[in-house]
């Protein structure tokens, strides 16, 4: 993903500097000689602005958790115990990836992702794991899936929560990443299984082209910097179009983000910012005057900042229950649109969109070996002591895809 960069605002938004106040106090004195003399004392005092400037501890702290995750993940994965082909084993050991023909991303296994919470949606939906949909936002398939997804976090994210504190970003990236999730598991096939940030990532992107829109007065470059965010927007879901790369999940996420932007991040318009300024309400230790009586009939927030407020906040109420409802129902939304699949892969001559086998045959033989053959032919025995279905499913998709 591409990080947006920070579009700026007119005075009395985000932006500006500390105000300071020059007080001018008078002092009258005496010396030994009886003569009194008149002395000027100037104090300057700073002036807190109207936005507070809070600390990005969640994004920071959810950057780690991923990190964390990520690792004990290849822990539980231990390829080298199950597999002889793992990619860097005599460097990293237990902490080996599978091969690059099953995982180019350098990570784990499917069968460790879902062992470990990724989106599988027959688990979901008939064997009542919802907890999934949350889960499945803080693993990654590989180093490289989790490197490009922290970069883009703490590049947008940090910016955000600077601005807007935590409370507001968490609800966000949550928010947005479970309706990521209810997305994507109504349209991937059922064999395969989805893991990642990227919707709360989208989430918060859409987040920022919601705030540009209902804080339109703050902005000085309005335009340009509407541009911007949708050239950064259609950028990254052009990527999404790629094989291996879950695009609905990024359609979900920005979508709720999107909405929810115009719910939590509502400013007073700049009018009244300006009011507030001139009347001392921004700052600490000042005298305030009384605001005239045409300005005191201002109002904190236009009429259209509460029209969007009301729209989009009953709109993401009533998407993300109807997606709710639908999935436990085993609605899948391929039978409905059966050209919605274009929306996350583009086949073509140097890749297919289907990364996993319809058919894939096993055999166990004598000896501890067990034969693969796939649905176009290829076929290839391995040595494995009593395979499981789940590492039969991985040799599967290795072999085939």
């Amino acid at each position: 993903m591409h990080p947006p960069p920070h579009p700026s605002m007119k005075p009395g938004g985000e932006e500006e500097e500390d105000v300071q106040v020059l007080v001018v106090r008078s002092h009258h004195h005496s010396d030994q000689s009886s003569t009194r003399s008149h002395h000027h004392q100037q104090v300057v005092i700073r002036a807190r602005p109207y936005y507070r400037r809070w600390s990005p501890w969640l994004v920071s702290g959810a950057t780690v958790a991923c990190v964390a995750i990520f690792l004990v993940t290849m822990y539980v994965n231990d390829c080298p115990t199950h597999n002889s082909n793992c990619a860097a084993a005599g460097f990293l050991g237990r902490f080996a990836f599978q091969p690059l023909r099953e995982n180019p991303l350098l990570g784990p296994s499917s069968a460790t992702l879902v062992k470990m919470g990724a989106l599988d949606v027959a688990k979901v939906v008939h064997g009542r794991q919802g907890w999934r949909l949350i889960t499945c936002m803080w693993l990654h398939a590989g180093v490289v899936h989790l490197l490009i997804n922290m970069l883009c976090l703490l590049v947008v994210g940090i910016r955000l929560e600077q601005e807007f504190g935590f409370v507001r970003i968490g609800l966000v990236y949550l928010i947005s990443g479970f309706g990521g999730s209810l997305m994507s598991a109504l349209f991937i096939q059922s064999s395969s299984v989805s893991v990642g940030a990227s919707g709360a990532l989208f989430g918060l992107i859409g987040s920022m082209l919601s705030e540009l829109i209902t804080n339109w007065s703050l902005y000085a470059n309005k335009v340009a910097a509407l541009l911007t965010l949708l050239l950064v927007i259609l950028s990254n879901l052009a990527l999404g179009l790629l094989p291996r790369v879950d695009n609905f999940a990024h359609i979900g996420g920005l979508v709720s983000g999107f909405l929810l932007g115009f719910v939590v991040f509502v400013r007073p318009h700049l009018d009244w910012l300006t009011q507030q300024q001139r009347s001392g309400g921004g700052g600490q230790g000042q005298q305030q005057a009384p605001p005239p009586v045409a300005a005191a009939r201002k109002r904190k927030h236009r009429t259209y900042q509460y029209v969007l407020w009301l729209a989009a906040a009953a709109l993401l109420v009533a998407g993300l229950t109807a997606a709710t409802v639908l999935l436990f129902r085993g609605y899948d939304a391929n039978q409905h649109c059966p050209w919605c699949h274009y929306l996350s892969c583009v086949p073509t001559r140097r890749w297919r969109c289907d990364g996993s086998p319809t058919t894939c045959t096993a055999t166990t033989q004598e000896n501890n070996t067990l034969s693969v053959v796939c649905e176009g032919g290829s076929n290839r025995t391995y040595v494995v002591a009593a395979a499981s279905q789940d590492r039969i499913k991985d040799l599967c998709n290795q072999l085939c895809t």
